[in-house]
């Protein structure tokens, strides 16, 4: 028969996890937030919206720190064992997964200013398509893992591999433009750093979805993920 004490320990435990829950939760939407504010002072070219944007990035490095150390405790009090860990140590995880986030926005906003130096490009209309699609990546990830819910990670999981069909889509745009047109090539080569950030930002939106697949099966994803940024290949 369960006692009152453990009923106790039990309800103060989901309580815990229900807060730190939350707390990544809002961290992973405020990621997404700092994404949109990048993007929108890039496309308009407002180099004060950008810095603010950057500096805005402290806010979830802060975050990130509180709840590992939030994670630190819990393990250190409730020494918890099978789900219980899996959930604690994902936690830990997607927080850093969403900190790698806020910086890659960071760094799109602070390449934004250095464009701001050159003349328009084009191209750098295609950056938007891929920045909402990570935006949805990591939104519904976020989602998964408020719900615990497997197949919505899996479904992120797999529409990676769609950010990265734009991604090579855009390089390989982005460098017969430089061909063309040598005059273009600083600017062309920070868009093609921006959009490297944005692809990375998939990258992290899958290794969320991962970990929620663990926490909630308790086990790895058995197939490989599949990958369509060859830019890589030789």
């Amino acid at each position: 028969m369960t006692t009152p004490a453990h009923e106790h320990i039990v309800k103060s435990y989901d309580e815990e996890m229900s807060r730190l829950t939350g707390e990544i939760a809002a961290m992973g939407e405020l990621a997404v937030k700092q994404l949109e504010a990048a993007m929108d002072a890039l496309g308009k070219r407002d180099s004060r919206a950008a810095q603010r944007v950057a500096d805005n990035d402290d806010a979830l490095d802060a975050q990130e720190r509180r709840i590992s150390d939030d994670v630190l405790r819990l393990l250190a009090l409730r020494q918890p064992m099978a789900r219980d860990l899996r959930e604690i140590l994902a936690a830990l995880r997607i927080a850093s997964d969403i900190e790698r986030i806020g910086d890659y926005a960071a760094n799109v906003a602070k390449r934004s200013k250095t464009l701001n130096l050159s003349a328009p490009v084009p191209l750098a209309g295609a950056l938007a398509p891929m920045a909402r699609m990570a935006g949805r990546l990591v939104h519904e990830a976020m989602q998964a893992y408020l719900a615990h819910d497997a197949g919505l990670a899996h479904a992120v999981w797999e529409r990676d591999a769609d950010l990265d069909t734009l991604y090579t889509t855009l390089f390989r745009e982005l460098l017969t433009y430089m061909m063309e047109d040598p005059r273009s090539i600083t600017a062309c080569t920070h868009l093609l750093f921006i959009a490297k950030n944005i692809e990375r930002i998939g990258d992290h939106a899958t290794n969320i979805a991962e970990n929620i697949w663990f926490v909630v099966r308790g086990e790895p994803l058995g197939e490989p993920r599949a990958k369509r940024d060859v830019t890589d290949e030789s």
